[in-house]
């Protein structure tokens, strides 16, 4: 509890530093790229764009952080196959299963048999198996 209460503090942190950080940012930016001649609308735009980005190398890796990304098909089996395995990092491994389990919602006869190959069949891994059941 206390090292968790700590690390809530030092994120609650590194935010107000970021919050501090995107508005200083974006008034140099956006004051930038109306001297370059972009219109006021595409200055804001652009500004807000780069200072986030640029704002954000005061976060630690351990961070929350937003993700959009798109995949086909064949790329979702792909990367379920990989990142739902138990060998694969914690934090992936719970955002592989949460999406899977929602495109199982969506699509269930397409992703049916979607996820790590040993939950299915004998484990690809060898000799570095995770243990599951199926062996």
């Amino acid at each position: 509890e206390k090292a968790k209460e700590i690390f809530i503090q030092s994120m609650n942190k590194c935010q107000e530093d970021y919050d501090k950080l995107v508005e200083i940012l974006f008034e140099k930016h956006y004051q930038d790229l109306l001297d370059k001649g972009l219109n006021e609308k595409k200055a804001k735009s652009q500004a807000e764009k780069m200072s986030i980005e640029d704002a954000r190398y005061v976060f630690p890796n351990a961070c929350e952080t937003k993700m959009v990304f798109t995949m086909n098909a064949r790329s979702l089996y792909n990367f379920f196959s990989k990142r739902c395995c138990e060998r694969a990092q914690w934090e992936i491994r719970e955002l592989a299963n949460e999406m899977l389990k929602l495109v199982k919602e969506v699509a269930p006869v397409l992703f049916k048999n979607a996820g790590a190959p040993c939950m299915r069949d004998k484990c690809p891994e060898g000799s570095m198996s995770c243990g599951s059941p199926k062996k």
